[in-house]
């Protein structure tokens, strides 16, 4: 029988590791799934300034230091490229290329993938001069003429990047002049670089060459003027497309991809499936935000074994009828109705075993049997319910004969 572990993570970046993190040193038995390179996109960037209490360092500087953290409690890193989920009941299987891995929860922390937008000769250059990720290809261009579509802060920012290695860098703006999406902070630097040019009001229409890059035509989008323009290589910044197909017959996500999640707990509409980080809906998609979902999900994983662990053990395994009582100690007739529920339970003996379920500290309980009010009384019997007492429905008699009827 294989292994299974209290936390299963797919996806090796920011958010992914901080899940690790907390989870291992929680004491949880924890697994990383992660294809490629552990740190996801953080691990491409070679400047980070917005780490709280580090002025500056790289980013796959930092993610190593987030694994060898995540490591140092006892996660352990898997390298396979996830295919699919199932999660039918407690125990949810992970199906990977290479193995299947079983866990109690999930966190699924796989990130996004930069937007590929169809530009004529942008698939068939790929690799030969068009490139996605400045930090991996920028020294392939050192002393040459490139250019940058986009004009976001992952584009201004790589861009300027490129500059320290490129001879010039000409970034290809869809807006009018001195319009940019990046924040102030970013554009205020970049106007101000010697070595980046700007074309305003347009776009690439087509990206061509013999066997690699030498030019892009570049179409103003108010003019339909097309220039051509030399190059030697073309960097697209336009946005990212979240990596969740192999889960979307599973989790709800939305019209761009991104998991639809409670905002709170992180959890999807799966019980103990949880997404982090760049692949769920969010307004702000930064490392440190990613850590921030990271650390929530693996706390409310920890929550969810607990929580499903001890129902499973107190009331669906139990030989013998079970009566939960459901209450709270803010509703009064909630406490008053306990008493009787005992005295049941006392007239019934070793027949029967009783069970009580704050409403609202196990909320997840509570919701998955529709449990609206207190005090609601439910008798389950070999794992399932069998019976529903609710408010003035609730007395000694009724639990005694219901219980009675089953034995």
């Amino acid at each position: 029988m294989s292994k299974v572990y209290d936390v299963a993570i797919i996806g090796g970046g920011p958010g992914g590791l901080t899940s690790a993190l907390y989870a291992s040193r929680g004491k949880l038995s924890t697994v990383v799934i992660e294809k490629g390179q552990v740190g996801g996109q953080a691990a491409t960037t070679e400047e980070i300034e917005n780490w709280p209490g580090t002025e500056h360092t790289t980013g796959p500087q930092l993610t190593e230091n987030m694994r060898k953290h995540a490591e140092k409690f006892g996660t352990e890193f898997v390298r396979d490229d996830v295919q699919g989920l199932e999660a039918d009941g407690f125990i949810k299987t992970i199906k990977g290329r290479n193995a299947e891995y079983q866990a109690k929860s999930v966190i699924i922390a796989t990130g996004a993938e930069p937007r590929v937008l169809g530009i004529p000769g942008e698939r068939e250059f790929r690799g030969k001069g068009v490139s996605y990720c400045a930090t991996c290809d920028a020294d392939f261009f050192e002393e040459l003429d490139v250019v940058v579509l986009g004009n976001g802060d992952a584009a201004i920012e790589e861009a300027m990047f490129l500059a320290k290695f490129a001879e010039t860098v000409t970034i290809i703006v869809i807006h009018e002049e001195g319009k940019v999406d990046a924040t102030p902070v970013v554009a205020e630097k970049a106007f101000k670089h010697d070595k980046l040019k700007w074309v305003w009001n347009s776009t690439i229409s087509e990206i061509g060459g013999d066997g690699i890059v030498e030019y892009v035509d570049v179409k103003n989008i108010n003019t339909n003027e097309v220039t051509r323009m030399d190059t030697h290589g073309v960097f697209v910044f336009v946005g990212t497309v979240p990596r969740t197909k192999a889960f979307a017959n599973l989790i709800n996500v939305d019209d761009y991809g991104y998991a639809i999640v409670d905002p709170q707990t992180l959890e999807s509409n799966v019980d103990g499936v949880f997404v982090v980080g760049d692949c769920r809906q969010k307004h702000l998609r930064q490392v440190v935000t990613a850590a921030g979902d990271g650390a929530t999900a693996a706390v409310l994983a920890e929550k969810y074994i607990h929580e499903e662990e001890g129902f499973i053990e107190d009331v669906v395994d139990v030989d013998k009828p079970v009566i939960v009582a459901f209450w709270s100690p803010t509703s009064e007739a909630s406490m008053a109705a306990m008493p009787k529920i005992e005295a049941a339970v006392k007239e019934l003996g070793d027949a029967v075993k009783l069970v009580k379920i704050d409403m609202y500290r196990n909320s997840r309980i509570s919701s998955r049997y529709e449990i609206i009010e207190v005090p609601t009384v439910t008798v389950f019997n070999k794992g399932e319910v069998v019976e529903k007492l609710v408010g003035l429905d609730v007395t000694t008699e009724a639990l005694v004969n219901k219980v009675k009827e089953l034995n």
